[in-house]
């Protein structure tokens, strides 16, 4: 067994640090001990530490699974900044010669990235197979229930990759799941018994509020007096491309700020150079849809706000929770007017196929070859990956009940007339404390006076928990004799 002092001396050789955030130290035990786990930590709380330093004391390679490349190339960056230069990430923006001399010599690395899509490539799952192994990680493991069936099928096989790679422990990471996302994360990454470490989801720094406007035009106004108000940055999520770049625009001409938009149709080098721009301060406001965030480790956000209705809590949660990471005042704010919900039901149902057009597409396979977009290419993966038309058909009916399902949750959270905070940490915690309300905790805002109220005004001129441990029953059996 690794001993503590052993930990804590790597903690400050490698990462500087004297003392862990809570439930890091449990999380890296239990991975040292080999014991699968499911670690659940608020957002900002140092995630990727859990994995990082366990690396340098097992010795060998561990393996990250990341929904995004943005997200692998800056861990890379991180780490390269921290003085470790066995990191890559291999993703599609790699040519094939760079793809084969990286899989050539992959046990030469500490750290490998890869998206779900990459590492279920045969020749890469060949290339890992001669590594030894020590820690197989799935980061931001949420993903797996909220995008794995309708949107990445290739999450629902990490099962079978992490059998043929047998790692000597397994780690599963995320901010945001409930009981539900937990068991299904387990079910799908076969964890039978594991540790699952938890801290509570609140940020007591963060004001959560609500805006109801009567209408767009409202909306509009209220939030150009909101940013121009507030201290900064900030970053704006939208449900729609078109209205992010139409809101930036807007919000370019009511105010003084230096502002961009951000989405997923941007080139990679577009998107790269708007994100370096807001880490580095140049930029004040990000307007984006959920392409932005994810990994994004920026300490002084100090507002978050949705002109859209969130799809679900969980999302809403991993947005809001890149404000105030610095542990310094915040807000999130919710804009909604009686016309919002629409889009969101819209979105319940998009990009998932009707049952008749799977039933079409298994009986009369080759009317379809030609045939592209998002339903077709989710279709040809699940029939790649053997699965029948019924196990289809059952698996993205439950998945848009769970969606409609989530939407009405957030929709409860939004018209809620109780502590918004308390609903949240009851929807989340294993153990739900109770919160002690306050005028800066939550609440409804049809005004800009809040901002004083949490010390976050400033002139229109503005530039620039405890821990929970649930182990697997051969873990109590140890206990216990």
């Amino acid at each position: 067994m690794t001993s503590e002092q052993l930990i804590y001396d790597q903690l400050a050789q490698h990462f500087g640090y004297s003392t862990f955030k809570p439930g890091q130290l449990a999380v890296i035990k239990s991975v040292l001990a080999g014991q699968e786990t499911l670690a659940v930590l608020p957002t900002g709380t140092g995630k990727s530490l859990c994995y990082q330093l366990p690396a340098y004391i097992l010795g060998h390679t561990t393996v990250i699974v990341s929904p995004l490349i943005a997200l692998m190339q800056d861990q890379v960056a991180q780490l390269n900044y921290q003085g470790e230069k066995r990191a890559v990430a291999i993703n599609s923006n790699l040519v094939p010669q760079q793809k084969y001399q990286l899989l050539t010599h992959l046990a030469d690395y500490r750290f490998i990235f890869m998206a779900p899509e990459t590492i279920s490539q045969r020749e890469v799952i060949q290339a890992l197979q001669r590594c030894q192994i020590d820690l197989f990680v799935v980061d931001e493991a949420h993903c797996i229930s909220q995008w794995g069936i309708d949107f990445r099928p290739d999450y629902l096989v990490l099962a079978a990759i992490k059998a043929q790679l047998q790692p000597t422990a397994t780690l599963a990471l995320t901010a945001t799941a409930n009981d539900r996302v937990r068991q299904d994360i387990l079910n799908k990454l076969a964890l039978k018994n594991a540790a699952q470490i938890m801290t509570s989801v609140d940020r007591p720094n963060i004001y959560l509020g609500v805006s109801q406007q009567p209408d767009e035009q409202a909306k509009n106004q209220f939030l150009a007096n909101l940013v121009k108000k507030s201290q900064g940055p900030g970053i704006i999520y939208f449900s729609s491309r078109q209205k992010t770049m139409a809101i930036a625009t807007f919000l370019q001409q009511e105010t003084d700020l230096k502002i961009a938009y951000y989405h997923a149709a941007l080139s990679t080098q577009e998107r790269y150079l708007i994100q370096q721009q807001f880490m580095q301060g140049q930029l004040d406001l990000i307007c984006t849809t959920n392409a932005f965030g994810m990994g994004i480790n920026k300490a002084d956000i100090r507002f978050v706000i949705h002109y859209h209705l969130p799809q679900n809590i969980e999302s809403y949660l991993q947005e809001i929770g890149r404000a105030g990471r610095d542990g310094q005042a915040a807000y999130a704010l919710v804009l909604t007017t009686p016309q919002d919900l629409y889009l969101q039901q819209s979105l319940v149902s998009f990009g998932i196929p009707e049952p008749g057009l799977i039933r079409r597409y298994y009986q009369e396979p080759q009317l379809f070859k030609q045939s592209q977009g998002s339903e077709f290419e989710l279709l040809r993966r699940y029939q790649q990956l053997g699965m029948t038309e019924e196990e289809v058909t059952a698996l993205l009916d439950n998945r848009q009940t769970e969606k409609q399902f989530s939407l009405q949750t957030m929709l409860d959270y939004l018209t809620l007339k109780g502590c918004r905070r308390q609903f949240i940490v009851n929807y989340f915690d294993q153990a739900p404390k109770t919160i002690e309300h306050s005028e800066t905790c939550c609440g409804e805002q049809d005004s800009t006076d809040f901002l004083a109220q949490l010390d976050l005004e400033q002139a229109i001129n503005y530039k620039t928990a405890e821990t929970v441990v649930l182990t697997g029953w051969t873990g109590i059996l140890d206990q216990l004799f």
